[in-house]
């Protein structure tokens, strides 16, 4: 059965079939984009990105990424900040996270677990409203007077902070931890991929800003 509607003044059948097919190439325009734009973050941070400490050039500071301490991106994030500050790559590391309430912290959490790794206290800051990638990185610059640092998440997360931060004008590379094992791949790869979306948008078109703002306070 054929019904007549009316788009931008011309009319069209729109019969079932046909309603199914335009649904299929909104789908693959959809996948097509959110894959150009993937491809866009790794081309542009491939050159600031590292995997290896021997690599990786030396900053005072390094700003790690928070996550929730059950999950192992968290603790693999936390591997990778202890490393590059034993290996003399970091001075000192500003931990940057959600706080939602009591209950939730997640710079403690990773002020805990850096302190179990051997980091000594007063090389860790923490920044208690990184609620969003955007927040962490903008702040690094604005609340903690940071213009260079060495970013240390996963390699994914790492690109969509490089994206950030470059067009903040803030001078970072980043530290690759090690990922989440394979079964958790899929969930994180599509999460990822809306992140970028919205990270697109937040820096051209929303010109967002961090939820909270606060003093000035370098380190």
């Amino acid at each position: 059965m054929e019904t007549r509607r009316k788009f931008l003044g011309l009319e069209w059948k729109a019969s079932p079939k046909r309603i199914a097919l335009v649904g299929v190439g909104v789908v693959v325009v959809a996948v097509a984009a959110l894959w150009l734009l993937t491809w866009g973050f790794e081309r542009g941070a491939a050159a600031r990105v590292f995997d290896r400490l021997d690599q990786i050039p030396a900053n005072e500071v390094g700003v790690v990424l928070g996550a929730a301490s059950s999950t192992y991106y968290f603790q693999y994030r936390m591997d990778a900040a202890a490393a590059l500050y034993k290996a003399g790559k970091i001075k000192r590391i500003l931990v940057s996270g959600a706080n939602h309430d009591s209950s939730y912290n997640e710079p403690k959490e990773m002020r805990a677990s850096l302190l179990r790794l051997g980091v000594p206290a007063a090389a860790i800051i923490p920044d208690y409203a990184g609620f969003r990638t955007l927040d962490s990185i903008v702040r690094a610059k604005t609340v903690f007077g940071l213009a260079k640092f060495t970013v240390v998440s996963q390699r994914e997360h790492n690109c969509r902070a490089l994206f950030i931060a470059a067009h903040k004008g803030i001078d970072a590379i980043a530290f690759n931890a090690e990922d989440a094992p394979s079964e958790y791949q899929p969930r994180n790869q599509l999460r990822e991929a809306l992140a970028r979306a919205l990270a697109v948008l937040d820096v051209f078109v929303l010109d967002r800003q961090p939820r909270r703002s606060g003093a000035v306070a370098p380190l």
